[in-house]
């Protein structure tokens, strides 16, 4: 059987607990950090906090990213993603469905959720 050993894992999401610093609400999933901060963007925080790595529920690692209550928003539409960004370096870091989408309006703010990243053990 295959195994990934935890300090493999650990390396490839320090990245988040490292590098992030914004995450944006979306109106649908982005594939670019153009996508994510410009296109379709819906409002994000820069609040980010993120947790070390630690053991992940059924095998493998996960990084933990808080619960955001401040988050800007800055256009209307509904909001059915999110995008976790390095603005340094312009890098796009993780996207994923928003448990429920959120209907948001322009000049409001918005919260999400604690939210888990992870990587599962081979199988």
């Amino acid at each position: 059987m295959a195994t990934i050993a935890d300090r493999v894992l650990d390396n490839g999401l320090t990245v988040l607990d490292t590098e992030a610093n914004r995450v944006d609400v979306t109106s649908q999933e982005a594939t670019t950090y153009a996508e994510a901060t410009s296109t379709y963007t819906l409002g994000n925080s820069t609040s980010v906090t993120i947790s070390a790595p630690a053991d992940r529920t059924g095998g493998g690692r996960k990084v933990t990213m808080s619960a955001i209550s401040d988050g800007s928003v800055t256009g209307t539409g509904t909001a059915t993603h999110y995008a976790i960004v390095d603005t340094s370096n312009s890098r796009l870091l993780v996207t994923g469905s928003l448990t429920a989408s959120q209907s948001v309006t322009s000049g409001n703010t918005f919260s999400l959720e604690a939210l888990d990243v992870g990587i599962p053990d081979p199988s």
